[in-house]
């Protein structure tokens, strides 16, 4: 089979095609053939040597979120058949023709959705949901900024804070293309977060009170700015850095009651599986309704990776950028 590896940091083209064995499921796991395999902005970073979210140690082996059949199981695994067809987050060796997955985290594909628009359930769809819900403690008729509002993650808040009763969808991005996108999302106020008075648009778009929820993954200038513009009781959600400049944060800041939480999947998943099974039935109902819509930017195949890596860093995707063996 093929696999994606690479044995040093650097561009994409440090990213190559390699021939491998087929992996085989110990016990408690799961042997799936790849159909569709999600890329994310942390593995980018990870192959430029940033360790954010994450180790960034050698030999690489980019994880993703796969979607696939069921084609193999080990021993003690109960829940899932062969040919099922399901969807789960892999933290390594993701860009394979098979790959080996935990079933706990596992997912079942609805029947109306294709592979590629599936790998939008993991990790893309439960972030943002659980980033407002549980991070965020979005209540209805309160006002969110989303930063990077463009993105994998960011597309899919717009759409779940507006089906959960946001009063109003402040989004930010940094070309007018990506603007006018998640306008077409639902968005009521969308921003260019590269003009100088980004933050001085919010302001006003909020009548200067700032937003109850901001949900923040830029990092930087952009992370201070937005813990400005979180409002009196407001929660901003820190769930990344894709600028890999992390600014630390003034106590003083905070001394208008306001909160910064982070988040992370991992610790849901974990942690809070009652609360991860509830979200996929609403995210499930979100999504059938038409509420949501999981958008693929593009579909690239296996051995483009490179590609696939260009265009997350050149910050050019609308959507989901998905690998398709």
């Amino acid at each position: 089979m093929r696999i994606v590896r690479h044995d040093e940091h650097g561009a994409p083209s440090v990213l190559r095609v390699e021939e491998a064995e087929k992996p085989q499921p110990g016990p408690g796991e799961v042997l799936i053939r790849s159909e569709a395999i999600g890329v994310t902005f942390a593995e980018v970073q990870r192959r430029q040597g940033i360790p954010i979210g994450g180790h960034a140690s050698l030999p690489g082996v980019p994880g993703g979120d796969v979607a696939g059949t069921v084609e193999a199981l080990g021993e003690g695994v109960t829940d899932l058949r062969v040919g099922d067809r399901i969807v789960v987050d892999v933290d390594h060796s993701a860009y394979a023709d098979h790959v080996i997955a935990d079933p706990a985290w596992a997912i079942a594909i609805p029947d109306t959705m294709d592979a590629a628009e599936a790998t939008l359930l993991p990790s893309p769809c439960q972030t943002a949901y659980h980033a407002l819900k549980e991070s965020g403690q979005l209540k209805p008729g309160e006002t969110v900024l989303i930063d990077a509002a463009s993105g994998g993650v960011g597309h899919l808040a717009v759409q779940i804070a507006k089906a959960m009763g946001a009063g109003k969808v402040i989004a930010t991005a940094s070309t007018q293309a990506k603007l006018d996108f998640v306008r077409d999302l639902g968005a009521d106020v969308t921003v260019n977060y590269t003009d100088e008075d980004w933050d001085d648009q919010v302001k006003a778009a909020t009548e200067g009170r700032g937003a109850d929820v901001v949900l923040e993954t830029v990092g930087g200038d952009i992370l201070i700015k937005s813990v400005a513009l979180t409002a009196q009781f407001g929660r901003l959600v820190f769930y990344g850095s894709a600028s890999g400049d992390i600014q630390p944060v003034n106590p003083l800041m905070l001394s208008r009651m306001k909160t910064v939480a982070g988040f992370a999947l991992y610790a849901m998943l974990y942690n809070r599986p009652e609360a991860i099974a509830a979200g996929r039935r609403d995210l499930f109902d979100m999504i059938s309704s038409g509420k949501v819509r999981p958008i693929v930017h593009e579909r690239l195949p296996l051995v483009d990776a490179a590609k696939a890596h260009e265009l997350m860093e050149a910050r050019a995707q609308l959507g989901k950028v998905v690998l398709v063996p």
